[in-house]
């Protein structure tokens, strides 16, 4: 470890949540170290130092651990074991994997929220093959059902909309996953969620509630404050809080909810990392999420997560279908003013994440019409 940073934080995964954690450990003189299998990945291109090797590698991991003051994570994909054996030889792991284990198993999560009274779809868990079960919850709750994967899914993988009976022989999804997380469709009017930043110590920050756009399993917009009424911000923030508590999360820990056309709030998915929904806050918080993890993460006093801007609108960018010279295209994008640009230096492909652009204005519909102007002047449609 270098006598020269304030710390030596390690995060397990080099994308572009390692690369963005990285820039906001610049400024707080933390030395930023990543594990990856990539010498190329994002985060290691910015700066970040790398590690080559595997998450599921247990001696690269270790060997990465004694490396750093704490480990933390940005992805799901670390198993469990893995983590569990660092914490038995000594190293400071954050999250701890108790709690990371609700963000890395879908069907942990969704048993623990619905015993601790947490509203959440009616769901249940049956093994492969086991469609009689998933018939009868069918024929209670109405078709169509939603099929996940409990492990390993990610921007809508893992995923899938079962229409009826004869749709779940033909799932791919069900055909590879060896247990399912069955649930009952919710009618969801709006996609939140609410980023929580919450030290060992139990100091916690909440940021304002994201609504955030989905097309076709990934997040494409965000926008903040969400077009929802108070009283329901209010609700939302208070689950948050609670699911911080009950799982014990350290870091930042983001909550997706629905809200449904009855005004139900129902919780959806965690994550104990930075998260998509938290991207908008490096231009909408007085501190980004990103911050606030490596604060969170070294026991460190919070930063401020108030907004800063009266709305703020993220639109993410997706790999377009041709080539793109973005040699040519960043300096038009950079035309929009109040368009705050984010590339990741990841290899295009169609749909895949690239980049975002964040833009504040004085209202919502100026702030979603200036990160989607930058967004088609930088890729297209």
């Amino acid at each position: 470890m270098s006598s020269a940073a304030s710390a030596v934080v390690g995060m397990i995964g080099g994308g572009q949540l390692s690369r963005m954690t990285h820039q906001a450990a610049i400024a707080l003189g933390i030395d930023l170290h990543v594990l990856a299998d990539d010498p190329e990945a994002p985060a290691a291109a910015a700066g970040a130092t790398p590690h080559l090797g595997g998450h599921e590698d247990l001696d690269a991991v270790l060997a990465f651990a004694r490396q750093c003051d704490v480990v933390t994570l940005d992805h799901e994909l670390t198993p469990a074991p893995i983590l569990r054996a660092l914490v038995d030889q000594g190293h400071v792991v954050r999250p701890h994997p108790d709690a990371a284990r609700f963000a890395q198993d879908k069907g942990v999560a969704r048993v623990a929220f619905a015993e601790a009274g947490l509203p959440v779809p009616a769901f249940i868990l049956v093994d492969r093959g086991q469609t009689a079960e998933v018939t009868e919850f069918a024929a209670e709750h109405g078709w169509p059902v939603v099929l996940k994967a409990p492990t390993g899914g990610y921007d809508g993988r893992g995923v899938e909309v079962i229409d009826d009976a004869a749709a779940l022989e033909r799932s791919e999804l069900a055909a590879n996953s060896g247990r399912w997380l069955v649930e009952a469709a919710v009618p969801i009017e709006i996609e939140l969620a609410v980023l929580v930043a919450r030290r060992p110590s139990g100091e916690t920050r909440l940021y304002p509630v994201v609504e955030t756009v989905q097309t076709d399993g990934i997040c494409t917009e965000l926008i903040t404050p969400a077009r929802i009424p108070a009283d329901v911000a209010d609700q939302a923030a208070s689950l948050a809080r609670r699911i911080a508590e009950m799982t014990g999360a350290t870091g930042i820990l983001a909550v997706e909810m629905f809200l449904t056309h009855d005004g139900e709030l129902i919780v959806n998915e965690i994550a104990t990392r930075p998260h998509n929904s938290g991207h908008i806050t490096i231009e909408s918080a007085a501190t980004s999420q990103f911050e606030n993890h490596l604060r969170a993460v070294l026991d460190w006093p919070l930063g401020s997560t108030e907004s800063i801007a009266p709305a703020s609108a993220t639109v993410n960018v997706l790999g377009p279908l041709g080539s793109v010279d973005l040699a040519e295209t960043v300096p038009r994008a950079l035309e929009v003013e109040d368009a705050h640009l984010h590339l990741y230096r990841k290899v295009s492909r169609p749909g895949r994440k690239i980049g975002h652009v964040t833009a504040r204005a004085p209202t919502i519909e100026d702030a979603r019409a200036a990160a989607h102007e930058c967004v088609e002047r930088l890729v297209g449609r």
